[in-house]
């Protein structure tokens, strides 16, 4: 007597794949996203980390959310952070696969599943990142970078990069792979791994309050033996800066979380002499632009 074999409803997904989005006083963008996920069926639940919003937007989101049975919030725990916030999502998270989707990213419908889908095929502790673009459908930075060093962010960072003989870390100028192929890093606002990879990394590191956490996170997978993709075919667009946060604010987090990260993986005495000397022009460079782009803000009204 042979078994009988029942298919699962359409509705199921296939694989587990919870998408955790963490927001801090996100903008109408927030609810596109949403939505955008909401309508890939491969994604059993969205677990909304609500770091801090307006009483006007929280309403709004319970609104929303009346009748989907898919979203869940959680607020109440004020702002402890990108990195922390997404944790404590994935602890919430049911998934067997985690998605880390920003709050302003509009996900194209099947772009979860074909990260999920490289993973499964990837050394574990593996990490999957997709591709960012503009509105107007360019590649964003950040979605692809090379490793992270001092002089690979003296070169990025300055007009070095265009020089010959120089290569930035961010890859977005050079051509878009049409298969899945290994990279140093792939962007936070749009990473996925799974839950056994997750937990042996140990999460994000919630010492990186905002930014770098990626650049952290992707290192110790490979330094722990696993593989981390680039995925062209997953799509999100991408509006970025959309958080109603002072950019100086943001920039200063970012300043610190270079400041911990090569600190962290520096090894010798006079490489971390040299990363003290070099903190002044750090802050100069990143802060200077944070007020440069404030000023022009302000000059354009």
């Amino acid at each position: 007597m042979t078994a009988k074999i029942i298919p699962l409803p359409v509705s199921f997904p296939l694989k587990r794949i919870s998408a955790v989005i963490v927001t801090y006083h996100t903008g109408a963008s927030l609810f596109e996203s949403l939505q955008s996920v909401l309508s890939d069926p491969d994604i059993l639940e969205i677990v909304l980390v609500d770091n801090g919003n307006l009483a006007a937007t929280r309403k709004r989101l319970w609104d929303f959310a009346n009748g989907q049975k898919r979203l869940r919030i959680i607020q109440g725990h004020g702002n402890i952070g990108f990195g922390a916030g997404c944790n404590y999502g994935a602890r919430m998270a049911k998934g067997d696969y985690i998605l880390f989707l920003n709050p302003d990213a509009v996900i194209d419908k099947g772009a979860a599943m074909a990260m999920a889908d490289c993973g499964e095929g990837l050394q574990q502790p593996w990490i999957t990142g997709g591709f960012l673009q503009s509105v107007d459908g360019t590649e964003q930075r950040g979605a692809r970078r090379d490793e992270l060093t001092p002089i690979s962010a003296v070169v990025s960072f300055t007009p070095l990069h265009k020089l010959p003989g120089f290569r930035s870390m961010h890859l977005e100028s050079t051509p878009r792979p049409k298969q899945p192929v290994p990279m140093k890093i792939v962007s936070g606002a749009f990473l996925m791994t799974d839950r056994e990879s997750f937990e042996t990394l140990g999460g994000f590191d919630e010492r990186y309050f905002l930014h770098v956490e990626d650049i952290d996170i992707c290192r110790r997978a490979r330094l722990a033996g696993g593989d981390v993709y680039f995925v062209p075919g997953a799509k999100v667009m991408h509006y970025g800066s959309t958080s109603q946060v002072r950019i100086q604010n943001v920039e200063y987090e970012k300043l610190k979380g270079f400041v911990r990260y090569f600190w962290g993986y520096t090894q010798h005495w006079w490489s971390k002499l040299l990363l003290i000397l070099s903190v002044p022009a750090m802050f100069l460079a990143i802060m200077g632009r944070a007020w440069w782009l404030a000023l022009r803000h302000v000059w354009r009204g």
